[in-house]
């Protein structure tokens, strides 16, 4: 059999026991020590730097492992990634060597990158569609369908989310600063759609009118804002991809900023400004 990034003896069941490290504040970075044998997977497009006797290897679908599943196997796995709108492939890094060895990888937006054992979070996190970073092998990235219509359609992140999957290190990035709150049975939290970034499987997710016709039109918060109920534990980031991308495109056209501008009233005064 041809050798690949699994060809090593482990246990199919158990994530690699990795170590690591996060550097930088507001542009992070992560760096990963490998043992002899253990490898980390990453998003395509996220590689920095590694040492010599880390192997790198382009894999079809999550890379997670090779269960059994042969082709098709591999094919839905590809598949689940090309709905939530990531690349076919994933990148597993394999250190081939003796002693220790460094991989590193960058988040692509200012913020954090948030370290998280799935093992601890009973086994699963659900998270914004382009947060996954890197893992251990082992961790299986797969989606999440919101069951409701209206969390679909009116959710930020819409029908379809990332779900991650096993028992070991997860690595997401998220967006400016970041709060995690835990949240008891019954227990509610209201959050910008867009604001949210990761949750358990245990907390309900759903909408909530973001209050009357004037703050609908006038407060420039959007129509609902996500209503979480525990019990779980939830993960906000303060600024989201979509919200900096906005702002960016609005003074690239000239339009600058000010506090009314996702609002009726704000499309107003760019017209009295000009713009």
């Amino acid at each position: 059999m041809t050798n690949g990034p699994w060809s090593h003896h482990r246990s199919a069941a158990v994530a690699d026991d990795i170590d690591f490290e996060i550097k930088g504040q507001e542009l992070q970075f992560l760096e990963i020590e490998l043992d002899p044998g253990e490898s980390a997977v990453a998003e395509a497009g996220a590689f920095v730097w590694k040492d010599a006797s880390v192997q790198m290897t382009t894999v079809f679908g999550d890379g997670s492992g090779d269960n059994g599943g042969g082709f098709m196997g591999k094919l839905l796995g590809a598949g689940k990634r090309l709905v939530t709108g990531e690349s076919l492939f994933t990148t597993v890094f394999t250190h081939t060597g003796s002693g220790k060895a460094r991989v590193a990888f960058a988040a692509p937006t200012p913020g954090n990158i948030l370290p998280l054992n799935l093992g601890q979070l009973g086994g699963s996190l659900i998270c914004q569609k382009d947060s996954f970073l890197a893992a251990a092998r082992g961790v299986s990235i797969g989606i999440h369908f919101q069951k409701r219509v209206m969390t679909g359609l009116f959710g930020g992140e819409g029908f379809i989310m990332q779900r991650l999957d096993g028992d070991g290190w997860v690595f997401v990035q998220m967006g400016g600063a970041l709060v995690e709150r835990e949240l008891k049975a019954g227990e509610e939290l209201h959050v910008d759609t867009g604001c949210l970034a990761a949750y358990t499987p245990g907390v309900d997710f759903d909408l909530v009118m973001a209050g009357g016709v004037r703050s609908v039109l006038f407060g420039g918060e959007g129509l609902f804002f996500a209503r979480l109920r525990g019990p779980g534990k939830v993960w906000i980031q303060s600024l989201p991809f979509s919200r900096l991308a906005g702002r960016m495109l609005q003074a690239a056209q000239g339009g600058g900023g000010n506090r009314g501008e996702g609002s009726i009233l704000g499309q107003i005064g760019n017209l009295i400004d000009g713009n």
